[in-house]
């Protein structure tokens, strides 16, 4: 894969966009616009990108950070969703992910409960 910065930063900038509009989306019509039921987390890691890379750095500047546990990037609630129910932040997570991978990242949704 053979990016600009400007090119990362807008994958990232449309895989945020992406993640907002399918947590919205989710949030408004499966719940009502109530923030209810089971609370948790949901990001997305990417995987096989080195740190020290062309592209690791790109991905570091546009603000996608390496997790200490598996060393992928990762990016922690993408929607940015102001709610606490796992399954809108899941639904911002994997749109985020589906961005990534049409780019050709390997990229996956994941979540946990609190």
């Amino acid at each position: 894969m053979d990016f600009t910065q400007e090119q990362v930063d807008a994958i990232v900038r449309e895989a945020r966009d992406a993640a907002w509009e399918a947590s919205d989306k989710f949030f408004r019509e499966k719940l009502g616009g109530v923030d209810q039921y089971a609370c948790g987390f949901a990001w997305v890691n990417i995987y096989k990108i080195k740190g020290n890379t062309k592209l690791g750095r790109m991905l570091k500047a546009a603000g996608v950070r390496k997790n200490d546990y598996d060393k992928a990037f990762q990016l922690w609630n993408p929607a940015g969703y102001p709610a606490q129910n796992i399954d809108t932040l899941e639904h911002g997570a994997l749109a985020a992910a589906r961005v990534f991978a049409k780019y050709g990242f390997d990229a996956y949704a994941g979540s946990r409960l609190d």
